[in-house]
């Protein structure tokens, strides 16, 4: 139900971009970004291409999990309908509240709708999406956190081990009715991964693994050394730059989601490309602290174009943009067939075991 989907390509059709340090690693070269800031004749910085999603599925768990070598050929179950009675009265009964909601739903447009209610009776907020995913809202006044979290853990044993749901995940929220808002305390309770990642290798092998983010949620902290939250994309930025400062070797792994969760599923365009620019501008940052040993890959796990009706993720090509000094200029990577391409390039950089799935471009834009 995607087709026509091209989440950057119409961004920039109704928004003129500037991300001149994007455009410097090659994104002009994959994507249509309008403008002639990309001359054919001046190679980028990089290596540049685009990657197919191999497994089935389009959530955040299955793309992440694809990047670091695992395909999954089923996708995780969803349910449009909202979840079976059965489920819903076990959960309630466990967690001593009732629920209301129970249907699939944008965050924060049944926040708006059944927020005032919670508070009335302090009734859980149960809803899903297009992606497998128990999602529990509860505003922080009327719920405290670590009531909620624990909630988030009952409902993972019942619908994650018990459904296979991919994950559940704390939506608390602050605010007056018309005037609510998701916090940053947001929690994700996810599946581990259903085979061996780049991230267990490497911590077998004692390599470093330094997750910022949800990565750590998304891969249920399996290969990870040290992990940290975030509050947003420019909290990321600065703990990615801090750790390129004191991490001397390894992967740091760090996952930006605002351009998801506040402008793809709430299809506010507008606010899409002013978080891409506020992102390019803090690239910059990072090319310019890219040290002689360093390589640097940006690229994404699913589409959410904000320009189309659907508010959820689409299935599309991702960005894979390749830099750093020992990175051939000017290589095009071309259309790879899985996001595992880049798990098993990291594999072989990193000198462990090869990955299960992925072909490895390493020697293709080595120096």
């Amino acid at each position: 139900g995607d087709a026509g989907s091209d989440t950057l390509g119409h961004v920039a059709a109704r928004v003129p971009l500037a991300l001149p340090h994007l455009r410097s690693i090659g994104l002009g070269r994959v994507a249509d970004l309008g403008g002639n800031g990309d001359a054919k004749d001046v190679p980028p910085l990089g290596a540049t291409g685009r990657m197919a999603e191999a497994s089935a599925g389009k959530d955040s768990v299955t793309g992440h999990w694809e990047l670091m070598g695992v395909v999954l050929d089923r996708p995780f179950p969803v349910f449009p309908d909202g979840f079976a009675p059965d489920v819903i009265e076990t959960f309630s009964r466990l967690t001593h509240r009732p629920v209301v909601g129970n249907k699939a739903a944008s965050g924060t447009a049944i926040i708006d709708e059944l927020g005032e209610a919670h508070q009335e009776s302090g009734a859980w907020i149960v809803y899903t999406s297009a992606d497998s995913v128990f999602q529990i809202a509860a505003h922080e006044a009327t719920v405290p956190l670590d009531e909620l979290y624990r909630a988030c853990q009952t409902a993972f044993v019942l619908v994650g081990e018990g459904l296979g749901v991919g994950r559940v995940i704390a939506r608390p929220f602050v605010g007056r009715p018309g005037a609510f808002r998701r916090t940053a305390n947001r929690r994700d309770f996810a599946l581990p991964p259903r085979g061996r990642t780049l991230l267990d290798a490497m911590t077998a092998t004692s390599q470093s693994v330094v997750a910022i983010g949800k990565i750590d949620d998304l891969f249920a902290g399996r290969g990870i050394a040290r992990a940290y939250h975030t509050t947003s994309d420019d909290d990321g930025m600065d703990r990615l730059l801090d750790e390129m400062m004191h991490t001397a070797e390894g992967l740091v792994f760090t996952n930006l989601v605002d351009c998801d969760t506040q402008y793809g599923h709430r299809n506010d365009v507008e606010g899409y490309a002013l978080n891409l620019e506020r992102f390019d501008r803090r690239l910059r940052e990072v090319l310019d602290r890219l040290q002689e040993r360093d390589m640097l890959v940006v690229t994404a796990d699913h589409g959410n174009d904000p320009s189309t009706p659907s508010t959820d993720h689409s299935r599309e090509y991702v960005p894979l943009l390749v830099a750093g000094p020992h990175v051939r200029r000017g290589v095009d990577l071309g259309t790879r067939r899985s996001f595992a391409d880049l798990g098993q390039t990291l594999a072989e950089n990193f000198g462990v075991v090869p990955l299960a799935h992925g072909v490895s471009f390493l020697r293709d834009i080595a120096v």
